[in-house]
């Protein structure tokens, strides 16, 4: 007997999305403003300007990315981790379970 779903209703919507130029393409971009997300994305230096489209790129909110990335970089000494060679979910987080108990270890001794 199957049994329906019922999907969550997002509590809270991002505003502004950043991504670095690999995300810079037009379908992502135009998916974005379809979903009335402001991207945050640096142009590619091969692609047309956009600024002529009213696209402006905010260097301030683009630097806030790097906040994350600077509170769990340590996360990129393991590259299992940083790559993702897991497929399954379950293995990944038991990898990165695996990390954040090597962590500590080297925290605590």
């Amino acid at each position: 007997m199957a049994t329906k779903r019922r999907r969550r209703k997002r509590k809270h919507k991002p505003t502004r999305a950043a991504g670095d130029k690999a995300y810079s393409a037009r379908k992502v971009r135009d998916w974005l403003i379809g979903q009335k997300i402001e991207p945050v994305i640096p142009h590619k230096e091969n692609e047309k300007a956009r600024h002529d489209l009213g696209t402006w790129f905010d260097r301030a909110a683009y630097r806030g990315r790097a906040v994350i990335e600077q509170c769990v970089g340590w996360l990129k000494e393991f590259r299992r981790i940083g790559t993702r060679y897991e497929k399954l979910a379950v293995n990944f987080e038991g990898m990165f379970h695996m990390a954040m108990i090597k962590r500590y270890f080297k925290l605590l001794f």
